[in-house]
């Protein structure tokens, strides 16, 4: 589903020439994996998802996403490519306050499908998360974990291959973010779409069967303080002390980290 070979990215700063952000070598994740992506702000996990999603195209390398080497898209086609197989799910939610929720997941559907099937699909998926009695209600009248249901929606509506999640429960206090996470982890794998999320909390992230920092990926990441983790395949020799830490959830599968 998704492979990187050789990418680079950098930025270019005004007067302070190029900054390097991501060097990734090898990276495969299989069809309808299900992936926890962890490290620090400004360690290039932003990056990461704007390049598999086509915002962004590599300095160098290549990058193919279900078949389609963006590398060697225009930015047109990466365009075209985000709207038909992607999802995104943001910290923020991006619901446009005028709108009902179910207004809103509708415009990420075609303007082309009949207004009798959009309003059947959106009641279909507003059932499945809970919220069948709260569609016509604006994003104000929610709460903050209602509101990420509908942005959960909006990005699954199409039935995207892939679903990139960055933050998706920052906002969220505890109980909420995990019942959210479980909703997306559900939602996605019975759609069997590829999922990448990218979070700060370790704990949600245990909740994954597949858990990666950033370290293992980025030959360009140099944390401040690091330390040795079990060896292993594919392991970074020294990576944050933050990836040994995470806790055991109550009710989830994943391991500690580490």
């Amino acid at each position: 589903m998704i492979k990187l070979t050789g990418v680079k990215k950098s930025f270019r700063l005004p007067g302070e020439g190029k900054l390097p952000i991501l060097s990734v070598p090898e990276w495969e994740v299989g069809e309808g994996g299900q992936l926890a992506l962890t490290g620090p702000s400004g360690s290039g996990k932003s990056t990461l998802l704007h390049l598999l999603c086509g915002v962004l195209a590599p300095d160098e390398g290549e990058i193919t996403v279900d078949g389609v080497p963006l590398h060697a898209q225009s930015q047109a086609q990466r365009d075209r490519f985000r709207s038909e197989k992607v999802g995104i799910i943001f910290q923020d939610f991006h619901l446009m306050a005028s709108l009902t929720a179910r207004q809103n997941v509708e415009l990420a559907l075609p303007v082309s499908m009949a207004k009798s099937r959009r309003r059947e699909l959106a009641a279909q998926w507003f059932e499945r998360v809970g919220l069948a009695d709260r569609m016509n209600h604006l994003p104000g009248q929610l709460s903050r974990g209602q509101q990420q249901r509908v942005a959960m929606i909006r990005a699954l509506i199409r039935s995207p291959k892939i679903v990139l999640a960055d933050e998706p429960t920052g906002s969220l206090d505890r109980e909420t973010a995990e019942d959210v996470m479980r909703l997306l982890l559900e939602l996605t794998a019975s759609e069997n779409a590829t999922l990448l999320v990218v979070t700060h909390d370790l704990e949600l992230a245990a909740g994954f069967r597949t858990r990666t920092h950033i370290g293992e990926l980025n030959e360009w990441y140099a944390p401040k303080e690091a330390v040795r983790p079990a060896d292993g395949p594919g392991r970074n020799p020294a990576l944050p002390a933050e990836t040994a830490e995470a806790r055991q959830v109550p009710g989830w599968k994943g391991e500690k980290l580490g």
